[in-house]
């Protein structure tokens, strides 16, 4: 059995962190190991980001939950609002006509 890839945390310019993973175990779109994906799952961001709070599954505790299904724009749109990304990883994204400073 292969073992999934577990992405690194995503570090952003301002010291915001956040979990973003997929594989046919997590709450992401396509549900397979390969990607890309168009929608991922977030986890404990660092600290509330309004981009994310509405596919929160515990809104009550933003940064112990986790963000099933967040759209790739979203993700990437997240990251950028916190100055970039400086560290860490992302799975294979789909790409749109959203552009990113990632």
């Amino acid at each position: 059995m292969k073992i999934k890839k577990q992405y690194k945390p995503v570090k952003c310019a301002d010291g915001f962190s956040m979990s973003v993973q997929a594989s046919r175990r997590n709450y992401n779109s396509p549900r397979d190991d390969l990607g890309p994906y168009t929608e991922v799952e977030v986890g404990f961001p660092s600290s509330y980001d309004y981009h994310l709070h509405q596919y929160a599954e515990d809104p009550d505790k933003p940064t112990e939950t986790v963000y099933g299904y967040v759209p790739a724009d979203t993700v990437i749109m997240c990251i950028d609002s916190h100055g970039g990304m400086v560290e860490g990883e992302l799975p294979p994204l789909v790409k749109t006509d959203f552009e990113s400073v990632v």
